[in-house]
């Protein structure tokens, strides 16, 4: 776990080599294969759930009125689509107890 506070591809790729016993090349595979099927079914619409830990959501935002912050001029912000993060039960329980992770 990086001590940096942010986990970070590189890091994962690392730890996936370190606990499986496979190579620097072989890890960033599994790796890079995860987060293509990931990305690919987040841009089909489709929501992502990976037990114990959460659920990727893609949500539609309706076009709606906004503010440039920097000159205060009012404008139309186009509909689009995000993605949201739910977390499991479980996680919530870990990043919420007295115990440390």
């Amino acid at each position: 776990m990086p001590r940096s506070g942010t986990l970070t591809k590189a890091h994962i790729i690392d730890a996936v080599a370190e606990a499986n016993g496979y190579t620097r090349n072989q890890s960033f595979e599994i790796v890079e294969i995860l987060l293509e099927h990931t990305k690919a079914a987040l841009e089909s619409g489709d929501d992502v759930l990976t037990s114990s830990f959460g659920k990727f959501c893609v949500k539609k935002k309706d076009e709606r009125r906004g503010r440039n912050p920097a000159t205060g001029k009012d404008l139309i912000l186009s509909p689009r689509k995000v993605v949201t993060f739910k977390w499991s039960g479980k996680l919530k329980e870990k990043l919420n107890s007295k115990k440390p992770l």
